[in-house]
């Protein structure tokens, strides 16, 4: 064992070790999707004396903070995202009604004088559910009101009739302390009591003495107390109270029709203090815990047989060193996870699904190594197995290099340009990339390097799986197909089908997701069986006639509308329950109609953020033609993904989003591996016809190319059959982008890049291993094998 063998082995037994240790005692952080709960997203605005900035924004931060935490839900988070948005997840809650009315609240307090009837009507009368003209833009009813005047106001009172009230005299802030409390004696039942600052409480105290000079019985000597524009309160003075004299503070009470919950509720309100800026609900999302626990067992189930099957096509392929690499396999799955819990990670269901897909990506080092060994042993037949593993891994460095950077590139868009739960999945996919570079140039590398040294394994060639090429590669060289002898037939075949992508697109349109439209998406879950028609029939009675009803799941209805806020939907629930027995809420998504153009906006310049990073890149990295060619290839992957997605009525939402861009980096990296071919077989043979280097390439590739997406095949079909509604839609797209990603790179990326050359007036690449002091005389270095002494006859 060399002493470079013994380091890696080191190395690799420590960070397995430690991966074990905190694999064993600590638990992941799972994300609301997973443990199931409610996430709402709050986005502020400017008021008329305060704009939503960083700091206003921090301030209102922590006026929710004590709201939510009088609510009493278990370990909360709040955090603020940019400079004028909130974010709030609160696990376990099922049912968002009174945290939503609590959260969203404005609590714009404020003490008005009463001067009169009111001259206007106010209504009375409910209008529709989802009406525009009386929904604020979170789905809530605003008050009937109607302005008399510059600074006055006319709003109903607790009766319903008119009031014209004056301009605010006091408002919330002034009030130091307000308390919920049961009046037995006095029969009043449940009221508010209020406290004022000192400078606040002598404006009370002006304010009630001005309508104590009223007679009693005047509309004149009330004062109206009004929260959110609605008077909740409108007492008379009492008629003991002398004119001008007033009220002192601390004897204040909000009487009314209060139940203790309402009651308690006001109290925490105005307590909690008035909101610095008001707040919209623009996202509300609630996953009960089921759905998160059948995701978690199916993903569960999909890694462990899609690595199974992965694991045991690499040993059928590669033999012993195939086990060995399956081996490092199950040792990356173990670091990776080590890693996400480590560094805190909070695991969603994208990321899930993205830790799984990792598991069948990360062969792909190992393939290429091994292929580029292969092809050593053949080349030179007499050279070492040692020595051809070590030139294997030389070799198939660059390859390696580029590919996982352009996957790197493609979470890091995720991770910047994604929003919620896809945010996750860049990172998990970040931490595969990370984990399976060390899993094969480390612990494989360490494996296989201490086999080769023993003599059973380098004497018995068909052992080993690399002294021999394989079948693929055998038939390949045996037939020699010419397969870039007109390039631009193949160029023609990868136009019709993105002919074919587009009129999907065009003829059947584009399922946009509630997350891109804005809306509301729920599951429910019915105890007897209800078939969709009968569900839509229902909804319609009850007054829902917009509502798309589908089937999702084993039996579940998925229930489809426009705006529709927290009673809308209980209603909806009730209604279903008629039918179906006890219905419970699976999940349920609420999209403001501004988040949803945001979403659909950042969606679009992800893509175009994606093509442009990619191409300057692969500019960087190869010759512009190589570039240009990758990135038609790919922006031919990404239409086509997309348009077979409109053929088969699929919806695209952000998880698909996750795929889309996961499929730009899979296509780039096929295509990588491909010019890196290129560029050193041209190098090498300079004088040789492009068309011949691009053939040669391509099919000492293609066994690289087949074997690793069969890895994330099997990974993949699994997600598709076991993942459920949740992760098949992600798992298609992947599959379908795997497989046109797989032909681009050989069928349009190649034939393309020949096309360019043709006009293209740079020289052939440099020689490999030459650089710029090469061009000066001096010769390279060549590495010598180990175990050659440098004699010679």
């Amino acid at each position: 064992m060399t002493r470079a063998t013994a380091v890696r082995a080191v190395l690799a037994v420590a960070v397995l070790l430690a991966s074990v240790v905190i694999t064993l005692t600590m638990s992941p952080r799972l994300g609301l999707d997973l443990q199931g709960g409610t996430r709402i997203v709050l986005q502020a605005h400017d008021s008329d004396t305060v704009t939503a900035d960083r700091e206003t924004t921090d301030r209102t931060l922590e006026v929710l903070r004590q709201r939510i935490d009088s609510l009493g839900v278990s370990e909360p988070t709040l955090t603020r995202s940019g400079e004028d948005r909130i974010i709030v997840e609160l696990p376990d809650v099922q049912d968002p009604r009174q945290a939503a009315e609590v959260i969203g609240r404005t609590a714009q307090l404020s003490f008005h004088a009463v001067e009169g009837p009111g001259t206007g009507k106010p209504e009375t009368g409910e209008p529709p559910a989802g009406d525009p003209e009386t929904e604020g833009a979170d789905g809530r009813k605003k008050p009937p009101a109607s302005d008399t005047g510059p600074g006055d106001l006319t709003l109903p009172d607790e009766q319903g009739r008119s009031l014209a009230l004056g301009p605010s005299r006091l408002s919330g802030a002034g009030v130091d302390d307000a308390t919920a409390a049961f009046d037995a004696q006095g029969g009043a039942g449940w009221s508010v009591s209020l406290t004022f600052h000192k400078d606040a409480g002598q404006d009370w105290k002006k304010l009630t003495g001005e309508a104590a000079c009223h007679p009693a019985g005047d509309d004149r000597r009330r004062v109206a107390i009004v929260l959110d524009e609605k008077v909740i309160s409108s007492p008379q003075v009492d008629p003991s109270v002398g004119c001008r004299v007033g009220l002192p503070s601390g004897t204040t009470q909000i009487t009314g029709s209060f139940s203790a919950d309402e009651a308690r509720d006001l109290a925490l309100l105005i307590k909690g203090g008035a909101l610095p800026v008001p707040v919209e609900i623009v996202e509300q999302r609630t996953v009960g815990p089921t759905l998160g626990a059948a995701a978690i067992e199916a993903s569960a189930q999909a890694a462990l047989i899609g690595a199974a099957a992965t694991a045991l096509f690499i040993i059928v392929v590669y033999r012993l060193f195939g086990a060995l690499a399956a081996v490092a396999l199950g040792a990356y799955g173990v670091i990776s996870y080590a890693a996400l819990v480590a560094l805190g990670v909070t695991l969603t269901l994208p990321g899930l699904a993205g830790f799984v897909l990792a598991i069948g990506m990360a062969v792909d080092a190992n393939v290429l190594v091994f292929e580029r060994a292969r092809e050593e042993c053949a080349d030179r037949p007499k050279r070492t197995l040692r020595s051809a593993l070590t030139t294997g891994f030389q070799k198939a460095w660059s390859a390696v290099a580029d590919s996982n950077a352009t996957t790197l590139i493609a979470a890091g868009l995720l991770f910047f340009l994604g929003s919620g739960p896809v945010k996750g999945f860049g990172v998990t996919l970040a931490i595969g990339v990370v984990a399976s570079m060390f899993s094969a140039l480390v612990i494989a590398r360490a494996l296989t390097e201490i086999a080769a040294n023993r003599r059973f394994v380098s004497d018995y060639r068909g052992v080993n799986g690399i002294a021999r090429p394989g079948a693929v590669r055998t038939w390949l060289v045996r037939k020699d197909p010419q397969l870039f002898r007109r390039p631009l037939r193949w160029l023609v075949v990868s136009a019709a089908l993105v002919a074919v992508a587009v009129a999907g697109i065009v003829v059947r349109g584009i399922d946009l997701g509630v997350e891109f439209t804005g809306g509301r998406l729920v599951e429910y879950s019915t105890s007897r069986p209800v078939d969709v028609e009968t569900a839509r029939d229902t909804l319609a009675a009850a007054g829902f006639k917009d509502a798309e009803v589908t089937t999702a799941g084993d039996g579940d209805l998925s229930v489809r509308t426009g705006k529709l806020d927290n009673d809308g939907e209980h209603a909806l629930r009730s209604a279903l329950a008629e039918e179906g027995g006890e219905t419970k809420k699976v999940r349920d998504e609420l999209i403001g109609p501004s988040l949803g153009d945001e979403l659909r906006r950042n969606a679009l310049i992800a893509l175009g953020v994606a093509v442009a990073v990619q191409l300057a890149y692969l500019a960087f990295r190869f010759r512009w033609t190589f570039a240009v060619a990758s990135v038609v290839a790919m922006v031919h992957d990404v239409v086509l993904v997309v348009g077979a997605f409109a053929w088969l009525g699929r919806p695209v939402d952000g998880i698909f989003l996750a795929a889309l861009l996961t499929v730009i980096g899979y296509s780039v990296n096929d295509s990588v591996v491909v010019f890196d071919r290129v560029r050193e077989l041209w190098g090498a043979n300079r004088k040789t016809p492009l068309d011949t280097i691009a053939r040669r390439a391509v099919l000492q590739t293609v066994p690289r190319t087949v074997n690793t997406g069969m890895g994330a095949l099997f990974i993949l079909a699994a997600l598709a059959v076991l993942g459920g509604d949740s992760l098949a839609d992600f798992a298609i797209a992947l599959l379908i982008g795997i497989v046109v990603g797989t032909w681009s790179s050989v069928f349009t990326a190649v034939p393309g890049a020949l096309a360019l050359e043709r006009s293209a007036k740079a020289p052939p690449p440099p020689a490999p291993g030459k650089g710029k002091g090469t061009a000066r005389g001096k010769a390279r270095t060549v590495r010598r094998d180990p175990l050659d002494n440098g004699a010679r006859v």
